[in-house]
């Protein structure tokens, strides 16, 4: 197994229209990925308009001008492909994988959805769709014990008006009000050529993409004024914890600790991965070592810790345990706190930072073994930081990590002073 960087070929090209084409042959399989990145999310949306992008991941499958409602799906399916689509706050994703041969249906689709889901789009898709966004509000997010601390943890982790502030899921106040009009400018905003990627890895050749490219997609008009993304680096420091109680019909008392750390990319998030890595990733974790095996005051199947890839801002890391039996939050919560407040003066182990390393090498290559995988990665790289090769650098960057730039990061950033804290209470506790 190679050590770092990217081992295939990459191939790019931009169309007169300003879509970024990424091809990386892999003969490998007779199959092709498919995937596009629309670099639009839920920090692109202005004010009365959240949920907008993720409720065009669902409409993005209700039909265009030559594609009927649920077709698209259909098609694709039948011709023994797999597909789906994710929202984030930075972007949002379409994909497929398909059998070689179909790659011109996979383009041809993704091409009719870019470019003819408006003239298509009707008050009856709308509807509908804005009851299935509701449903999956209720199901993910309101109706699952401890579902909606996502939404609670952002609020707190970004001021209002901070492009981070607001999950994808979005408000349903806001989606029930705009009308189809609203909805079709959105689209006819974000969803242009020259504001996507297109990456293909596969089975196939670069020169036969770039001509398939050019003759599904060529032809779709450019947006010549995408608006620019509310600035979210600058969070400033408040000098106090924002702490959050919430009581509710949950099974165990759980907390989350997060603190504010660098965007996803540069070299500070980075330490962050490695540094969420030993706090709380397995068994040999700090958190579980502690809290769960060592302590007892911690369920093991739920603890840990995890860096959220946030691209545009400082990114969070949340570290997070729920109670065992006859724990109280407040002793979960201390336990918790000192293993975060440990980073800065018990140093990570020679031991700690192996593990941690391989943890995260064996999780890159399983990534990068997919031609799915391998699509993504590069339809991100090629989004965000304009270069889809710049994929390489972010192994090496993980492996180039020491003991004495996590203990830096986490005196610097990790102080309860800048602290988040939410906190579940059963009912009965209460």
């Amino acid at each position: 197994m190679p050590d770092s960087g990217f081992p295939w070929p990459i191939e790019t090209t931009r169309l007169d229209n300003g879509l970024r084409v990424v091809v990386s042959e892999d003969r490998t399989a007779p199959a092709v990925a498919v995937n596009l990145w629309y670099d639009v999310g839920s920090r692109h949306e202005p004010a009365g308009q959240t949920g907008f992008a993720h409720l065009f991941e669902h409409l993005m499958f209700e039909g265009s001008v030559n594609v009927a409602k649920t077709e698209h799906m259909k098609l694709i399916q039948g011709a023994g492909g797999s597909l789906n689509a994710t929202t984030n706050p930075d972007r949002t994703n379409y994909f497929e994988t398909v059998p070689a041969e179909h790659l011109e249906l996979a383009l041809w689709l993704e091409a009719d959805r870019m470019g003819g889901l408006v003239p298509a789009l009707t008050q009856e898709t709308l509807d509908n769709q804005r009851d299935v966004v509701k449903n999956e509000r209720r199901q993910r997010y309101e109706n699952v014990p401890y579902g909606d601390a996502w939404l609670r943890l952002l609020p707190l982790l970004y001021p209002p008006g901070h492009p981070y502030h607001h999950a994808t899921i979005g408000s349903m106040a806001d989606l029930n009000a705009a009308d189809l009009a609203t909805f079709q400018a959105f689209h006819s905003t974000y969803y242009a050529p020259n504001n996507a990627v297109l990456t293909v890895v596969g089975d196939t050749t670069a020169a036969e993409v770039f001509a398939l490219a050019d003759k599904y997609f060529g032809g779709l008009a450019p947006r010549p004024d995408i608006p620019a993304a509310p600035d979210g680096r600058a969070v400033p420091a408040t000098g106090r914890p924002a702490v959050e109680t919430v009581t509710a019909d949950v099974p165990a008392p759980r907390v989350y600790l997060a603190h504010r750390t660098h965007p996803f990319g540069d070299p500070g998030y980075d330490v962050t991965t490695v540094l969420a890595t030993v706090l709380g990733s397995g068994r040999g974790s700090r958190l579980y070592q502690r809290l769960a095996d060592g302590e007892r005051i911690a369920q093991p199947d739920l603890v840990g810790a995890y860096g959220v890839d946030l691209a545009y801002a400082p990114a969070p890391l949340i570290a997070t345990a729920t109670a065992r039996p006859g724990v109280t939050a407040e002793r979960l919560r201390d336990g918790l706190a000192e293993v975060v407040d440990e980073l800065a003066t018990v140093p990570v182990t020679a031991a700690e930072l192996d593990r941690a390393k391989a943890l995260l090498s064996t999780m890159w290559w399983r990534q990068m073994s997919t031609v799915d995988g391998r699509a993504d990665t590069l339809g991100r790289y090629a989004t965000q930081f304009g270069d889809p090769a710049t994929a390489a650098d972010r192994l090496p960057g993980w492996l180039a990590v020491t003991a004495e730039q996590i203990a830096g990061q986490a005196a610097e950033l990790f102080g309860a002073d800048d602290r988040v804290i939410l906190t579940y209470l059963p009912e009965e506790t209460s």
